[in-house]
């Protein structure tokens, strides 16, 4: 359900998806080591799902998860599931860094797609937030100097899929709860992915399960900050504000995994970070018409 429009609200509430989404980066990394794909995916989905059920009932149980909107979850829990099914199978076959930088093209699908789909206006701010932090995304990946991977084109297969959830998740908010968003995205995909986890399971070793707990809790109030920030600005907005998503799991695989953190990369985490600020410039009144 939409709540009054407030660029701080969006902004913190994208703060608590930042923190979650770079300690699943690397929860997902020591997982892939392991276990399959599929596997990870249902094992997060259903302690995410154990997770929240304390908070539907404090909500009022399961009537306040009721939908009429049940096609548009379908829609968009599928696409996202294989999305993330790619996001995490890249992490196997490339760094974490570059695949959260690939991840960022996202952002020019998502424009194109709210303008068309949502009717969201594109000010000359969010056009320049987004062409910055494009050319901060490419100054981190350089793809000119080295052969494309097959990991950094499933990822970015995996960031067309995010933003198509990204739009159909703005669209659910104008009718629905973050609190009903995020509990049929875990039902949906727990569902999609259950057979193809019973083909490949495989036992945790203990360590596992502690990173597979990690995956759930992250990969499940990470959404719920998601949908929340998007219930208080325009998909165009939230979406530059995840760029800043870029350099910090830049800096983690560097400080984790001694992956590359050179000069391109703090020169792209700069105008990724005026990209950000830019969005953030509130837009010119609009001077009353005179009686």
């Amino acid at each position: 359900m939409s709540a009054t429009p407030s660029k701080t609200m969006a902004a913190l509430w994208m703060a608590g998806w930042l923190s979650l989404m770079l300690v699943m980066a690397v929860a997902g990394r020591e997982t892939t080591r392991e276990l399959n794909v599929f596997q990870i995916m249902e094992v997060r989905s259903v302690i995410g799902l154990t997770l929240l059920l304390p908070f539907i009932y404090r909500a009022g149980g399961f009537k306040a998860v009721a939908t009429r909107r049940l096609p548009q979850h379908l829609a968009r829990n599928g696409v996202h599931y294989f999305a993330q099914l790619g996001w995490f199978y890249a992490l196997t076959l490339i760094g974490i860094g570059q695949v959260v930088a690939i991840e960022f093209t996202m952002p020019i699908w998502t424009a194109l797609l709210a303008a068309t789909f949502l009717s969201e206006r594109m000010t000359a701010w969010k056009i320049a937030a987004v062409v910055l932090g494009i050319v901060g995304v490419v100054m981190i990946v350089r793809p000119a100097t080295s052969e494309i991977n097959p990991g950094q084109l499933i990822a970015l297969g995996a960031a067309i899929g995010f933003s198509v959830s990204m739009i159909l998740a703005k669209s659910l908010t104008r009718t629905e709860s973050a609190l009903s968003i995020l509990f049929w995205m875990i039902i949906v995909q727990m569902v999609v992915g259950l057979l193809p986890t019973f083909a490949v399971w495989t036992w945790p070793s203990a360590p596992l399960w502690g990173w597979l707990f990690v995956i759930g809790v992250c990969g499940t109030f990470s959404h719920y900050c998601l949908a929340s920030a998007l219930r208080y600005a325009d998909a165009t907005i939230v979406v530059p504000m995840d760029f800043l998503r870029v350099p910090l799991t830049a800096t983690v695989g560097w400080l984790l995994y001694s992956e590359r953190l050179d000069s391109w990369t703090v020169l792209g985490a700069v105008l990724i970070l005026c990209g950000n600020l830019l969005n953030l410039k509130p837009a010119p009144a609009v001077p009353a018409r005179a009686q």
